[in-house]
């Protein structure tokens, strides 16, 4: 579905993306992570047209994006980082006009308009302007928006971004609804618990590099299961084990403080990056 081959792109002196290779599958739900200036925005930017590469090649549900951009980038439908929509017009409005940038005729836009807005929870607040809807509502309007046009590949860089957890869990059900309609899905987020719990694989990013790509399953099983965190410096250090008896036996001969808990994504993050996902 997402096909990218030896993806490179440099900023006069800065190699943003250094030899970028991956294959997202039909269907998949695939996290992007890396710490800020890593390089997720700019391959998403690449992906959807936005930027050109230095080099290299992308393809998106067979189509090349050098060779066929028009019809590459009606593949796919993105949202973005920040809320671009037209405050001042309300929500039908916007979808009206993204509608119309994808040349549906009216009865077809009318048509998709309902069954998305319906599908985000969205019916009741057709008519009001976006000014006047929260922040949860409008991250599901843009989600809608980039759904207008049926496209197979969608595109969601930091969707829940600056949501409270309640409506973080809105979104993350919304995503793993649009999923399982068949649409695959390329995510970047700063919040790793995000990619733990929504994706089948995950690809951690560095300076441009990809270090890995597996199952967050897969990678934090490297690890162990169970980890005991202890202050060293004024900094959290984890310890792990594989079998939580032996961690409980690890307490009980130190006399340190400890907490114990299960492993996660961001531990896996931690360990091979030295770095945190912002």
């Amino acid at each position: 579905m997402i096909k990218v081959q030896n993806l490179n792109k440099i900023y006069k002196s800065l190699h943003a993306l250094k030899d970028v290779n991956l294959h997202v599958k039909q269907g998949e739900l695939f996290a992007y992570l890396g710490p800020n200036g890593a390089g997720k925005s700019t391959t998403i930017r690449i992906l959807t047209g936005l930027t050109q590469p230095t080099s290299g090649s992308v393809s998106l549900n067979g189509f090349d994006l050098k060779e066929s951009s028009i019809k590459s980038r009606q593949q796919c439908g993105l949202v973005p980082q920040s809320i671009n929509l037209d405050q001042e017009l309300s929500v039908y409005e916007n979808m009206t006009i993204h509608g119309l940038l994808f040349r549906m005729d009216r009865a077809e836009r009318d048509k998709k308009i309902d069954e998305l807005l319906s599908y985000v929870d969205l019916s009741q607040r057709c008519k009001s302007l976006v000014k006047e809807l929260s922040g949860g509502m409008k991250r599901r309007l843009m989600i809608a928006r980039a759904l207008m046009h049926s496209p197979s590949v969608l595109f969601l860089d930091e969707p829940t971004v600056g949501l409270d957890a309640g409506m973080r869990r809105k979104i993350w059900a919304l995503i793993k609804k649009i999923q399982q309609q068949g649409t695959t899905i390329f995510l970047t987020t700063h919040y790793i618990e995000e990619a733990e719990f929504l994706a089948d694989r995950v690809a951690f990013l560095d300076t441009g590099t990809i270090l890995v790509i597996d199952t967050p399953s897969n990678l934090m099983a490297k690890l162990g299961s169970w980890a005991l965190d202890r202050l060293i410096d004024d900094k959290m250090e984890p310890i792990y084990f594989y079998d939580r008896d032996e961690a409980n036996s690890y307490i009980a001969s130190h006399k340190e403080s400890f907490t114990l808990r299960r492993v996660n994504l961001e531990d896996a993050f931690l360990a091979m990056t030295g770095k945190k996902v912002k």
